[in-house]
């Protein structure tokens, strides 16, 4: 009869799954699983022995190890490199990705690269450069000691291995989303008379808003967690130049484990909390 469904053999109404349906979905189940065993190996088993070495030995080693004077000296480092690292950053990336997207200019393309260098270059080799220019025995050495300053072994030097490693978070984010807003909404409001900064308040700015914030979660997380660059610059000096990834290290190598653990779940909180932040983000900005 005309209009009638077709039916396949022995089952009224149903449409035949063909072997290629069938082939897709063992792919795709094939490939959840993989990488659900590469997660589950390498991020989920980890972090469950962090916390679980963190309390082995007790609560109340673990309150002790978080109260040591310290494990709270390398975390208020760890929170002020970040508070000043980070803002820093932002306003380097937010002009850089400008520049490279409303502008044409001779470099470019070089300026682009440096962008890229800290994900190309090692962070020890990051913090090796800091104590060639600014050591002791480096080119601004003597005129350093000279004149009383102090780069290497103390905060300055760790803000600015931290700013080195982290500085292309924030860019790397914004340059291709203005790429791919263009610059047509900018130059309608220079020809309806407005000014620099009110162009970038109130068309660039509101454009860009989840990107930016995006960006400065991703260089937040990376300023906390950094090891290699900072080091090589810190001199390791317990109580003053010690961050909670060096304060961990020390404590792991003098076979003080739960404490290690311990203070590692500090940083695991903070990983934790970025991550709710950046899955909120992306939330929002996709609504």
């Amino acid at each position: 009869m005309a209009g009638t469904v077709p039916m396949a053999r022995g089952i009224p109404g149903s449409v035949p799954s063909s072997p290629a349906s069938a082939e897709k979905v063992w792919v795709k189940w094939t490939l959840i699983s993989a990488a659900g065993m590469v997660l589950l190996w390498l991020i989920v088993l980890p972090l469950l022995t962090v916390l679980t070495e963190a309390l082995k030995k007790g609560w109340d080693v673990y309150t002790a190890a978080l109260s040591d004077p310290d494990a709270l000296s390398a975390l208020r480092l760890t929170l002020l490199v970040a508070v000043i690292t980070v803002p820093l950053n932002t306003i380097f990336g937010v002009i850089a990705a400008w520049s490279i997207t409303k502008f044409s200019f001779k470099g470019k393309g070089l300026l682009i690269t440096l962008i890229d260098l800290p994900f190309a270059v090692s962070p020890v080799i990051g913090g090796l450069i800091f104590v060639l220019v600014f050591g002791r025995q480096g080119w601004l050495g003597p005129w350093l000691d000279g004149h009383d300053i102090k780069i290497i072994f103390a905060l300055p030097g760790i803000v600015l291995a931290t700013l080195f490693v982290t500085f292309p978070f924030v860019a790397k984010e914004l340059i291709p989303l203005m790429e791919d807003q263009g610059t047509k909404e900018e130059e309608a409001a220079v020809t309806l008379g407005a000014g620099g900064w009110h162009i970038f308040w109130r068309v660039t700015l509101p454009n860009i808003k989840w990107g930016l914030l995006y960006g400065i979660i991703l260089c937040n997380a990376r300023a906390m967690g950094e090891f290699g660059a900072v080091s090589v610059v810190s001199g390791h000096i317990r109580g003053e130049t010690n961050t909670l990834p060096l304060h961990v290290e020390i404590l792991y190598n003098e076979y003080q484990f739960s404490v290690s653990f311990a203070v590692a779940s500090l940083l695991l909180l903070l990983a934790l909390i970025t991550l709710l932040l950046k899955n909120w983000l992306s939330r929002k900005s996709a609504h």
